[in-house]
């Protein structure tokens, strides 16, 4: 067996088999705002459920490993003192890995990951109306555990009112855990999901996604994407150029042949999605609507 004293580990190793070993971790989809109500949306998971009497959630925004920076979320917290975690789930999840992307100041992840805001009753941060389950919560508490790299920040949250989606309910009245399809983070790129197993999911941190919004408007009120789809579309960093879509569609006839036609295009990029070929899809998607 390997023994390790973490005191003998950079911080990056030492996070790696952490996260490795620990999991799976459910997620924390915050929303927050800043003074200003610039809206935030971040996933952590580093995150549970504490108490039910007081209801009590607690995650942690760690500081950035590579610099030592915060990230907004903490600050929004500290200032505001309001947080809103929407629970992830299966459908959602390549949007909610988009929405982890260190984009800059003032650039919305609502508008980015292609995620709907829905006004919260009793705070200001505004709920994921994607989300099966969004908590509003007040901020009773942030504990920092260190002041380097890679050091949590406890942000202690008392529910003050529950959104649940009616068609995770059962029969009873609570929540069906085969519907609600919950999500939690492995090691690595790994994810979990409640049925049927792991899966892998592409972190965009080393590459700036051009987000959802991106993707052109007759493709997403098409009907045929579903929104892991989009998440997917979202996180390539640039789109093909003219040159490589008139030769793409050179190299496949079967395409060049149906391109007059909205819906059979964006079908045959659809399954160039399903196939895993993101640079196709796109590609498929420009010809349509050139």
């Amino acid at each position: 067996m390997l023994t390790i004293d973490p005191k003998d580990l950079n911080p990056v190793q030492t996070q790696a088999y952490l996260q490795g070993a620990v999991g799976p971790r459910p997620i924390a989809f915050a929303s927050t705002v800043d003074e200003n109500g610039n809206p935030n949306l971040s996933p952590f998971s580093f995150f549970n459920l504490f108490s039910s009497n007081p209801p009590i959630l607690v995650f942690s925004p760690s500081r950035r490993v590579r610099n030592n920076t915060v990230k907004h979320t903490l600050l929004n917290c500290e200032a505001t003192k309001e947080v809103v975690i929407n629970i992830a789930n299966y459908d959602m999840v390549q949007q909610l890995s988009l929405a982890s992307t260190e984009y800059g100041d003032g650039v919305d992840e609502f508008v980015k990951a292609g995620f709907t805001k829905v006004a919260s009753n009793k705070i200001k941060p505004f709920r994921v109306a994607e989300s099966p389950v969004q908590l509003e919560c007040k901020v009773n508490d942030i504990i920092a555990l260190g002041d380097q790299g890679g050091a949590g920040n406890l942000i202690i949250c008392e529910v003050v009112q529950i959104h649940i989606a009616e068609h995770i309910l059962d029969d009873k009245g609570g929540i069906d855990q085969h519907k609600i399809d919950l999500i939690a983070r492995m090691g690595g790129n790994w994810y979990t999901r409640a049925t049927p197993g792991m899966f892998e999911v592409e972190k965009p941190l080393t590459t700036l996604g051009i987000g959802v919004d991106a993707i052109p408007e007759e493709a997403k009120k098409s009907g045929i994407f579903v929104g892991n789809d989009l998440g997917i579309l979202g996180n390539v960093e640039v789109l093909p150029t003219t040159e490589e879509i008139n030769q793409f569609l050179a190299e496949n006839t079967s395409i060049n042949e149906i391109k007059e036609n909205n819906e059979l295009m964006f079908k045959k990029a659809k399954m160039f999605l399903d196939a895993q070929d993101v640079t196709s899809a796109w590609k498929t998607i420009l010809a349509t609507i050139k």
